[in-house]
C-alpha cells in the first residue's frame, strides 16, 4: 500500500463474529454453484463462510486493497486446500479484475460507510454494477445507527434509509432488509437495469 492511500479505521477487522451466520446464510441468495464477490473482504471471514455454501462448482472472489489482510486469507486457503476462493489485490474504487456481468451476488460487509467517508462509494458502486450479472444481487451489511462499540463512530454509520438512498441511484432496487444480529443489519438489493 502506498502512503497516499487512506486506510479505513476498521481495515482488517471483521464483523463476522457479531452476526448470526445462520440468518445470513438463509437470507443471502447464494447457493451451490453461485459466483460471489466479497468486496473489501479483509481477512476473509465472509469469503470462507460463503465458500462452504457455493461448493466446488461455485467461486468466491475475495477482493481487498490491503495486502496484509489478504495474506491472512491466502494462508488459510493454502492450509485448508480451498479451491473455490480467488483472492484479488484490487482497489475497488479503480478496478475490480473480474469479467463484466459474471457475478451473482456481491457482498459488502461493513465497508460501505468507509467508502462513503472517503468519497469512494460512487466509484465502487459503479464497479459493482459492472461485474454483477443482470438481475444479480448486492448484499450490504452495515452497523445499525446506534452508539458503539462495536463498530465505527456513530457519525459515519449509515442508517437503513441512508444505505438505501446511496445504493438505489445505481440501478438497484431494495429487495429486503433484516436484522442479522444485535449490532448489524443486512440490506439486499437487486440489479434492475438489464444491459441493452
Amino acid at each position: 500500500m502506498t502512503g497516499n492511500q487512506k486506510t479505513p479505521k476498521g481495515a482488517g477487522k471483521s464483523s463476522f463474529e457479531l452476526i448470526n451466520s445462520k440468518t445470513l446464510a438463509d437470507a443471502l441468495p447464494v447457493q451451490t454453484g453461485s459466483v460471489v464477490l466479497d468486496l473489501a473482504c479483509g481477512k476473509g471471514s465472509y469469503s470462507l463462510f460463503m465458500s462452504e455454501i457455493v461448493g466446488d462448482v461455485g467461486l468466491v472472489y475475495a477482493v481487498d486493497l490491503h495486502k496484509e489482510a489478504l495474506q491472512i486469507l491466502i494462508n488459510e486457503i493454502v492450509e485448508k486446500n480451498i479451491s473455490n476462493i480467488l483472492p484479488l489485490l484490487n482497489n475497488a474504487a479503480k478496478n475490480i479484475e473480474i469479467d463484466d456481468y459474471s457475478v451473482d451476488v456481491c457482498l459488502m460487509s461493513t465497508v460501505l460507510h468507509d467508502f462513503e467517508e472517503m468519497n469512494r462509494s460512487d466509484a465502487v458502486l459503479k464497479q459493482v454494477k459492472t461485474v454483477l450479472k443482470p438481475g444479480g444481487y448486492l448484499a450490504v451489511i452495515e452497523f445499525k445507527k446506534i452508539d458503539g462499540p462495536p463498530g465505527p463512530p456513530l457519525k459515519i454509520r449509515l442508517s437503513e434509509d441512508e444505505t438505501e438512498k446511496l445504493v438505489i441511484g445505481y440501478g438497484f432496487k431494495k429487495y429486503r432488509t433484516l436484522d442479522i444480529g444485535e449490532y448489524n443489519y443486512l440490506m439486499l438489493f437487486r440489479e434492475t437495469d438489464l444491459p441493452g
